[in-house]
């Protein structure tokens, strides 16, 4: 795996902050959502979401079509503002920092916080290029640098062994299984901190699909994980935490045993027990 080290949550002490910009939060809580709305124009999307992420773990989000759940991981990593009319307010906290303060640099953000798309979308350039390609914008020109980081993202998107002979070949000729895994190689290649998943098996076949589900599981040692699915099974295989989203509320938040054995909220029940959705 890249990271040896993670960043450390900001721990309550009786001592005085440092940083004007930095919040107490909860030890081991990576990603903090506070009564955050958002609204399409004058579409209420999403409405008080109130969720706590906590570091080396997996949260799925689940719910129906429409029910704000990508909305709400483009909202962690603010890809959500590339949409013109969108408006927001409340807070999302990264590390005991609101991610909505203007002083808070997009670019910083989403090398903390990468992102794996629904289809896969590597460059059309060669594996190697697509990995490097982070690292260069971020000013590592060194080849043998860039020779290492390469070849640490494809090992620790577990796809080193499969593309170390072709790295100049273009990316495109990979099979979609592969070009998912080089994409989250090319996550990876950055050092984030955070990995946000938006239905990254959804166009994949299941050997494929069964692949990626394994490669997460490897990933929560080093990184916390934020996946969207339409697939509840999947969500029960690889996660630790479950929110169930409708009408772009959090229905409910809980272990992910606890969601699907004993749900609290009949919505809830009635979802996974495929009564709507």
């Amino acid at each position: 795996m890249i990271k040896n080290e993670k960043a450390k949550a900001t721990i309550k002490t009786p001592s005085p902050m440092t940083s004007e910009h930095i919040q107490t939060v909860e030890k081991n809580t990576v990603v903090q959502t506070k009564g955050f709305n958002l609204w399409y124009g004058d579409h209420h999307a999403l409405k008080d979401i109130n969720l706590d992420i906590k570091e080396n773990e997996v949260t799925a989000i689940i719910g129906p079509s429409g029910c704000g759940k990508s909305t709400y991981i483009k909202a962690l990593n603010r890809m959500v503002e590339l949409v013109p009319i969108v408006k927001t307010n409340g807070e999302i906290n990264y590390r005991g920092r609101n991610i909505l303060d203007p002083s808070y640099e997009v670019e910083e953000l989403r090398t903390k916080v990468g992102m794996v798309f629904q289809k896969p979308n590597p460059f059309p350039k060669s594996i190697y290029d697509n990995i490097a390609y982070g690292p260069r914008i971020h000013g590592i020109k060194n080849k043998k640098i860039l020779d290492e980081i390469v070849e640490k993202s494809l090992r620790g998107a577990a796809i080193w062994d499969e593309v170390k002979d072709r790295l100049n070949q273009n990316a495109y000729g990979l099979s979609g299984g592969q070009q998912q895994r080089i994409c989250i190689a090319r996550c990876l290649a950055i050092e984030p901190d955070v990995i946000l998943m938006d239905e990254p098996t959804s166009a994949l076949d299941p050997i494929s699909t069964l692949k990626v589900e394994e490669l997460v599981q490897e990933l929560k040692d080093n990184y916390s994980i934020i996946i969207v699915t339409h697939n509840m099974q999947q969500a029960a295989r690889i996660s630790d935490k479950t929110a169930f989203f409708l009408n772009g509320e959090v229905v409910e938040f809980d272990q992910t045993d606890k969601i699907f054995s004993t749900p609290r909220d009949k919505r809830t029940e009635d979802y996974i027990s495929g009564r709507f959705g």
